[in-house]
């Protein structure tokens, strides 16, 4: 028999630190992404949580469902998660532990946020780095969650990582890929802003008119630079799944796989040709590349981003780099 915790996270109008362990930006910063009211998609919905411990109950599991509003509240969650005591006192995951989580998610943004705490709560000091630690890592793998999307149609252009990844969406099939299902493995982005990004990044911003604004960057991934930075950038998309893949009728990443070990970067830039006649001419050239890691250098003073549908700026140097299969959803 699993102990089964459903968690769900508040909206930032429930606390006033902000409830998605991540300064609240989670839901809202999210909704607008999509183009909806935040406080449409905040609200928790009740029937599919409910659905899901039913469910969990009818098949014998003994279900806790949980709101946090606060990191600390996320970490209590969490800390069920954890394995016995290890001789060199890091605090590790159970891999046959007997408690199993589901995240019910408004946003990828809020399924980031517990993974951002699942890694500050696992990944070991650099001094202090175990030899059982895979060389490729700086976390042990994650426990596996079970995702609980809160709007089981996700119809329209916006696809959500669940749907990306084929997850059930309906709460009785949630329910039984966790307590039936088999673990699938994915890679994870980590960024040296002490994020994670499970699907990825779009850099840049647009005027009221909806056209897109140049930037200017330094953009590498290993060895292989993308921009020097005096390149005018219309956007720069850094993948782990297929959320930001096209930009317009623009295919902006080729075949992003959140499961190769490897981000695939693209950087959609304005080239000025002349033709013969000496008529310029202006296309769009997107450059692409895979690799270990990538490095964005803004020489602009800040560039807008959204990063798992959450905004941000960027204004110094990031790098984000990928941890191959560190973290798990169950799936049927």
């Amino acid at each position: 028999m699993y102990d089964v915790v459903l968690l769900t996270l508040g909206s930032e109008r429930d606390a006033a630190g902000g409830g998605c362990g991540s300064g609240g930006a989670c839901c809202g910063g999210a909704a607008e992404a999509a183009g909806e009211k935040p406080e449409e998609r905040c609200e928790t919905p009740r029937v599919p949580v409910l659905a899901c411990a039913e469910a969990l109950t009818a098949r014998g599991a003994r279900v806790e469902t949980v709101t946090a509003r606060s990191d600390a509240e996320i970490d209590e969650v969490l800390a069920r998660l954890d394995g016995p005591p290890r001789e060199d006192g890091l605090t590790w995951p159970d891999p046959d532990g007997k408690t199993r989580l589901v995240v019910a998610t408004a946003s990828d943004g809020q399924l980031r946020a517990v993974l951002r705490r699942l890694v500050r709560r696992y990944a070991p000091p650099p001094s202090r780095r175990p030899a059982d630690l895979p060389g490729n890592r700086t976390v042990p793998d994650l426990p596996p969650v079970g995702v609980l999307p809160l709007d089981p149609a996700r119809t329209g252009p916006v696809r959500d990582l669940a749907a990306q990844l084929g997850l059930p969406r309906d709460p009785e099939a949630v329910a039984a890929a966790v307590l039936d299902g088999t673990p699938r493995r994915l890679d994870l982005l980590r960024n040296d802003g002490g994020s994670v990004t499970l699907d990825g990044a779009l850099l840049g911003a647009a005027d009221d008119a909806g056209r897109p604004l140049h930037w200017r960057a330094r953009v590498e991934v290993d060895d292989a630079v993308l921009s020097y930075g005096d390149d005018p950038i219309l956007a720069c998309a850094i993948g782990n799944a297929g959320g930001y893949a096209q930009l317009d009728d623009v295919t902006l990443l080729a075949d992003p796989d959140p499961t190769d070990g490897r981000v695939e970067v693209a950087v959609a830039v304005s080239v000025v040709t002349r033709s013969a006649f000496g008529r310029k001419k202006v296309r769009l050239e997107v450059r692409r590349a895979r690799g270990r890691a990538v490095a964005v250098v803004p020489r602009d003073e800040k560039v807008p981003f959204l990063d798992d549908g959450v905004e941000s700026e960027l204004s110094r140097k990031r790098s984000w780099w990928t941890e191959p299969g560190a973290w798990a959803v169950w799936t049927s």
